[in-house]
């Protein structure tokens, strides 16, 4: 029988591991634990259920580039440049100007998904076969590991196409794609499996509707909310409105078996660090100081300590301190001054979410570019580590959701629109001007959706998705893609992929070697 290496990369699993080997020394040494020597106790369970976890959390850079660095957000533009960023964009351009190829392919080797979703598979064979923990736990258990899976395979599935589609855990201690040696599955077959992941994962679940680890572990809402964006991807690409409407059914299950999901009254509270867990939120990705934190966002959204203290913030009437605006950064992927420039000054969204910088000639501001200033992180010792947790799913995606699924079925979506809206604006907040449909925008209802939640869900790995859901046209109207080069809506595999997996094939469009 083939075994299978253990991957549990996290404190959390790490010390639960560790607690159960001193209760059973016949174990084997930690460096060389494999299934056969572990899934020997409940705990072992937990322990591993928190590795999956923890290796989710290590995709979520990836997560943020395919949802979102492709999109309408992110390069340079007029009035900012060297002076402001002082990094050089390293590649980062490649995404936002559409020219990516099997050399600069964006993300490489599938995201590193496939070995989470190995381990997945080796877990849902474990629990599919033990008498060690108790049914209701092994049932919310085999629900997350089909969320997962589901989640994982839905982001290969928009981002390239086709995909290996493999549920037996593959034996070796570097999991990935390359192991694999099979040849991918069609789109519609990849999808087919997304939905069938859904159901096994709302199926084990069952009336099951809470939540675990402070909203950091996967649940059914979550699944819920999965199955609502699915639905929707399908109903804009052929499901039409009996996709919405499913949609739809799923999103309002939530509202009616988890009433405490609500929008929070302040926006900026939603991702703070002292605020965990909070009633807007669904699923969101577990940072914690000591423990783990999001450097990527460091390593090229926000600027350098010592750069930043050359500007201004124009609001606060002040210069960058050194001291108190710590970013720590390398800002090679800075926000454009057109996107900080889409939000209302009335829209508290704005402040919350970008931050601008200004140079002061006398006493006049000129803007010189934006950066990422959703996560804020927290201090400690004179260093700002990045430790929000990174949301996936929240209460207000959910609504925009109901909205763009209500829009599908020619149903008026006012009044979850002006649910969000209402919140972002505040005491500004007048329904007659601002709420739907009294804007311009609100003549086209998708392109009303779109910019809702443009502004709610930046940095939040979604804009490209939601312009690709919504429709080709929307990318090309939004993005540098051009009809031209349509086969670009997916990405490129890279080459160390393709020349280890023989059985692989170049995504469409692209050059292979």
């Amino acid at each position: 029988m083939k075994k299978y290496t253990i991957i549990i990369l996290s404190a959390l699993g790490m010390l639960a591991l560790i607690s159960s080997c001193r209760k059973d020394l016949s174990l084997a040494p930690v460096s060389s634990i494999t299934d056969a020597n572990y899934f020997q106790t409940a705990a072992q369970f937990d322990a591993f259920m928190a590795g999956i976890h923890v290796n989710l959390r290590a995709n979520t850079q990836a997560f943020q580039i395919l949802g979102e660095n492709r999109a309408d957000i992110f390069g340079t533009d007029p009035g900012s440049g060297g002076a402001f960023t002082g990094e050089a964009t390293q590649g980062q351009e490649r995404l936002w100007q559409e020219n990516l190829n099997l050399d600069n392919p964006g993300v490489s080797n599938y995201g590193g998904f496939y070995t989470n979703i190995n381990q997945i598979n080796l877990m849902i064979s474990k629990l599919n076969t033990t008498t060690l923990i108790p049914t209701a736990t092994k049932n919310y258990y085999l629900g997350i590991c089909y969320g997962l899976r589901a989640f994982y395979y839905y982001h290969i599935y928009r981002t390239w196409g086709a995909a290996i589609i493999n549920t037996v855990p593959t034996s070796g201690s570097t999991i990935d794609i390359h192991n694999l040696a099979m040849a991918a599955s069609p789109q519609a077959a990849v999808m087919t499996f997304i939905k069938a992941d859904i159901e096994l994962s709302l199926a084990s679940y069952g009336t099951d509707y809470s939540f675990k680890n402070t909203k950091s572990y996967w649940s059914k809402a979550a699944t819920l909310m999965l199955k609502g964006d699915v639905f929707l991807w399908t109903s804009a690409h052929g499901g039409g409105t009996a996709d919405a409407a499913t949609a739809q059914a799923a999103l309002t299950d939530i509202q009616t078996n988890v009433p405490s999901l609500q929008l929070l009254a302040s926006y900026p509270s939603v991702f703070a660090t002292t605020n965990r867990g909070n009633n807007e939120m669904i699923f969101g990705i577990r940072y914690l100081l000591n423990e783990a934190t999001a450097s990527w966002i460091q390593t090229v959204y926000v600027p350098q300590t010592g750069l930043i203290a050359n500007f201004y913030d124009s609001l606060q009437n002040r210069q960058f301190s050194v001291t108190t605006d710590n970013w720590g950064g390398l800002l090679r992927a800075p926000t454009l001054i057109k996107a900080y420039r889409q939000f209302s000054p009335l829209d508290t969204r704005r402040t919350a979410s970008i931050q601008a910088a200004y140079t002061k000639v006398g006493a006049n501001y000129q803007i010189a570019g934006c950066f990422v200033d959703k996560y804020q992180g927290e201090q400690s010792g004179g260093v700002r580590n990045m430790t929000n947790d990174f949301p996936i799913y929240r209460y207000a995606d959910l609504l925009l959701m109901i909205a763009e699924a209500k829009v599908d079925q020619g149903l008026d979506p006012s009044n979850e629109i002006n649910l969000v809206r209402a919140r972002a604006y505040g005491a500004n907040y007048n329904v007659t001007t601002l709420g739907y449909p009294h804007q311009t925008i609100d003549a086209n209802p998708k392109e009303a959706i779109l910019q809702e939640r443009f502004l709610e869900f930046i940095f939040e790995g979604k804009r490209w998705y939601d312009l690709r859901r919504m429709g080709d046209n929307f990318v090309y109207e939004h993005t540098a893609l051009l009809p031209a080069n349509s086969y670009a809506l997916l990405w490129p595999i890279d080459r160390s992929t393709l020349q280890n997996n023989t059985l692989l094939t170049q995504t469409p469009g692209y050059a292979s070697f």
